[in-house]
Parts: structure tokens; C-alpha cells; sequence
């Protein structure tokens, strides 16, 4: 881990904020009463309205003349590049701390800028050019293949020589707080009977987390394990809501469709790898060794994840915590994910999705889904309550946290949260 050097900001923040001025995510906010998306940082109990300190000229001479900080997605700063991201980051730490009197002294400012995160209504933070979903965990591609095929063939053979994806559905990636409706499709309850069409009976929660494009790729071009940080802007927390019922049905020969494209939830806020910087850890030996393309002794980040479901017999503030997770037991990293889905020359965008797949780690409080917590949906997870669950009812709220911290430095990525309501038939 790299070394947190120490920082202050002359707004109270309380040490349990996932918000400090070592994280500063980037999101897209309106406030109450307003009608216009404007990008800024959370800080805090605050959003930072970032299109008045770039109006102000307090973020440079681009950033006010070029004014993308006053759209409504943040993918024109994004595609900005690196250089652009790092020296913003470092002015917003330098305007928010105790000793630089441009935002702290000017009370006017202060007040047209900051913005108490209760009063903003927050929006899908990027515009989704492309969305893949990976197949990172390894515990996860064992504990599902082996209810699949049984321990002997858990993982097929080219699990752990290629990042393993599918394309998903871009349009249907919303931002958190919007809720997602059962969805229908056709399932095979039985192997002697055709199958039948109506709501899904197994729909599902996957703990994930995307990894955002901010600089883009040429068509032909190819981006390796070694540039990726130059291209990957940022990361989100990912819920990839899953049918089980209709993705069985369906998925052979050619993968999940109809039971994942009907939504994917990401959180508003999206951390920088600059601010993860001080939690990356060392990536555990691969075997067997990866190809040249793929060889590469990148790291993990130590990001701790969590799931609850709040249920409609519970008070709307009370959640039960079903699974605990960590990026850091990935076998596939976000720079083998890149290089890999660029080895062939497809071309990257600035708000594409790279999302991990379901995150599990190696014991039973630690799988990341329902399919895996239940085996198949024969073990009821029991929740605080007492009530007991297999897969998701009408009503439930699924509640995806993550944060990292050392030495008492944290940086969060806030919540990702979702109601299920009653399928539209």
C-alpha cells in the first residue's frame, strides 16, 4: 500500500463518512428545486458543485472555457485523461482544505457551491456507451459450477486462461434508487413439460463492482495490462440482478440475455483509482501462468463489500447484512480484464462498463448472491428478523456498501440500492 499523506478539510466530517477529502468521488447532482444536472464531488455531508468553482475560474482556464463540469454526465472530464484528473483532484483537495482561503473565506461562494447531499437528487453519473460483465471471482466460478456440473467439472477449461464475459445491455444500467421490476420471460420448471412464460421465481442480487473507462481506444488498437491505468477513470458498486430461472432456460449456447438485460444498478458516486491508490495489494500468483498478453504482476484493491436486504416487514431505516465480501480475493484483475477485451482490436469508449462479476470470497458468509448463499435455492438464508429467503420477494431492497480503510483513512462508495417491484404484466 502506498503511504496516505495527511490531510484536513475545514468542513466537519465525521471519521465514518465514506465521503472524506481522501476519496472526492465524481457524480452527476440536481438540486432540489432545480432543473439542471451539474457534475460534482461528495465531500462529507455535501455535494461540491463543481460548475461553479470551474464559472469562478477557481479549476483553470480549460475547465472554464471548455465547461464540463455544466454537463449532465461527467464522461467529457473523464475523457480529459489522466494528467487532467490527477491536477484536478489535487486543486479540489487544495480548495477544500484548512488552508486555502478561495472557497473557505468566500461565504458567497461557499454558499452557491455546496450543496447537503439530503437536498440533491443524484443521476446516472456517465453516460453507458458499453457495458461487459466479467467473471473475476474464482470462488464464485467454483461454487457455481459445481451446482451446475458437480466439483469434478466446476470450472471449464479456459476459466482460468481467459477474464471469461458477456456483453450486457447498456440501456438498462440505472443509477441507484431506481427501482426494478420482476421480470417476465419463459422458464423450464420441468425436463417433461415445455416451458412456460410468466415472472421470474429466482430472481437474484449479484455483488459486483464496475470499473468506468475514462480514455478510450481506437478501433484496431489495443490497449495493455500496463496502460490500463491511464484508460480506467474510476470505479462503481454494481448490482447485476439476475433471473436464475429464466437465465437456465435460456443461456446455452450463447449466454445470459433476458435474465440480466432488464437492469443493473450502479452507485452515483464514482471513486477514482487515485484515491484507491493507497489500498491496492499484491495479486496472488496465477496458475497456470496466464498468456504474455495477459502476464502481468498488476494488484487488487482491498475494497470491503456488503449486502443487505431491507424487507417490507422491516422499518424503513432497519437492514439485514446477508453476505460480506472483498475485492481482493479476484483472480482476474481490471488490467487483464482491459487487455483482454482490447486484444482483438475492439475499441474502448469513455463511459464504457467493465464490471467484475459476482464477488465471492472463500468461506459461507462470503458468497456473493443469493444462488450461491442458498445453494440453488435449497438452504434459506435466514434474515434479522426471522424471516427466510431463497431468492428475492416483491418489496425487498437490496443494499450493496463498500469502502476501504487504513489508519483511519476511509474512502466509501456509499450505497447501491434497489426495491423489487411486482412484475408488468
Amino acid at each position: 500500500m502506498s503511504n496516505i499523506p495527511e490531510l484536513q478539510s475545514f468542513l466537519t466530517i465525521s471519521p465514518s463518512s465514506d465521503f472524506s477529502i481522501y476519496n472526492l468521488p465524481y457524480g452527476v447532482f440536481i438540486p432540489k428545486g432545480d432543473h439542471s444536472p451539474r457534475v460534482g464531488v461528495a465531500i462529507g455531508d455535501y455535494v461540491l458543485d463543481l460548475s461553479v468553482l470551474a464559472d469562478a475560474g477557481l479549476l483553470g482556464t480549460e475547465a472554464k472555457s471548455a465547461r464540463y463540469f455544466s454537463d449532465s454526465t461527467i464522461n467529457r472530464f473523464m475523457s480529459q485523461g489522466r494528467a487532467v484528473w490527477s491536477s484536478t483532484r489535487r486543486r479540489l483537495i487544495e480548495l477544500l482544505g484548512v488552508h486555502c482561503p478561495d472557497l473557505k473565506d468566500n461565504s458567497h461562494l461557499r454558499e452557491e457551491a455546496l450543496h447537503l447531499r439530503s437536498n440533491v437528487d443524484v443521476r446516472l453519473p456517465i453516460e453507458v456507451k458499453g457495458y461487459t460483465d466479467f467473471y473475476s471471482s474464482l470462488h464464485h466460478a467454483t461454487n457455481v459450477g459445481t451446482l451446475m456440473r458437480g466439483a469434478a467439472n466446476a470450472l471449464n477449461p479456459n476459466w482460468r486462461w481467459i477474464p471469461i464475459a458477456y456483453d450486457g445491455r447498456a440501456g438498462s444500467v440505472v443509477v441507484s434508487g431506481t427501482d426494478i421490476h420482476r421480470p417476465l420471460g419463459q422458464t423450464r420448471p420441468s425436463d417433461e413439460a415445455p416451458p412456460v412464460f410468466g415472472p421470474s421465481k429466482a430472481l437474484d442480487f449479484e455483488l459486483e463492482v464496475a470499473f468506468v473507462v475514462g480514455v478510450g481506444s481506437e478501433l484496431g488498437s489495443r490497449i495493455p495490462c500496463d496502460k490500463a491505468d491511464d484508460h480506467v477513470f474510476g470505479v462503481v458498486l454494481l448490482n447485476d440482478w439476475s433471473a436464475r430461472d429464466i437465465q437456465k432456460w435460456e443461456y446455452q449456447p450463447l449466454g445470459p440475455f433476458l435474465g440480466k438485460n432488464f437492469g443493473t444498478s450502479i452507485s452515483p458516486w464514482v471513486v477514482t483509482l487515485e484515491a484507491l491508490e493507497p489500498f491496492r495489494v499484491n495479486r496472488p500468483a496465477q496458475e497456470p501462468e496466464p498468456l504474455e498478453y495477459l502476464k502481468f504482476p498488476g494488484d487488487l484493491f482491498d475494497v470491503r463489500l456488503e449486502v443487505a436486504i431491507n424487507s417490507p416487514k422491516m422499518a424503513s431505516t432497519e437492514d439485514s447484512v446477508v453476505t460480506r465480501s472483498n475485492m481482493n480475493t479476484l483472480y482476474w484483475g481490471h488490467d487483464q480484464q482491459l487487455a483482454h477485451h482490447t486484444v482483438n482490436g475492439c475499441a474502448a469508449y469513455a463511459g464504457d462498463l467493465y464490471a467484475t462479476g459476482t464477488i465471492s470470497g472463500p468461506t459461507p458468509d462470503s458468497l456473493g448472491c443469493l444462488l450461491e448463499l442458498t445453494k440453488g435455492g435449497k438452504e434459506p438464508v435466514v434474515l434479522s428478523n426471522g424471516e427466510e429467503r431463497r431468492y428475492l420477494n416483491d418489496g425487498d431492497t437490496v443494499i450493496m456498501r463498500g469502502f476501504s480503510e487504513r489508519n483511519g483513512v476511509r474512502v466509501g462508495f456509499g450505497e447501491v440500492r434497489g426495491k423489487v417491484l411486482p412484475a408488468k404484466e
